[in-house]
């Protein structure tokens, strides 16, 4: 994505309120207050706390790897019987998230 630089006027309402047009409707942004009284307004995405597990390592390049062999791999039906008997010669691996 290559950085694009647009600057416009915007006056602040007596609510203090300023409009940024639909473009950001239903957008969540950081408001920085710089040294210097400049506003820098960010778009940001928010990630509950129950998932930043998914953007630590290794957890996340284990999930890239898992999208990458989804994409490059067709789908196949699967039989649930012989699936069965494999279980049965594997050993069991915990499921789940570890702590």
């Amino acid at each position: 994505m290559g950085a694009t630089s647009t600057s416009e006027i915007k006056v602040v309402g007596k609510s203090g309120q300023i409009s940024l047009g639909k473009r950001y409707a239903g957008k969540t942004l950081e408001l920085q207050r710089l040294d210097d009284g400049s506003l820098l307004l960010r778009a940001v995405a928010m990630v509950p706390e129950s998932q930043l597990w998914t953007l630590e390592d290794p957890h996340r390049s284990k999930i890239a790897r898992g999208l990458a062999w989804a994409a490059e791999t067709e789908p196949e039906e699967s039989d649930p019987d012989s699936l069965l008997k494999q279980k049965g010669r594997r050993r069991s691996r915990p499921r789940g998230r570890r702590k």
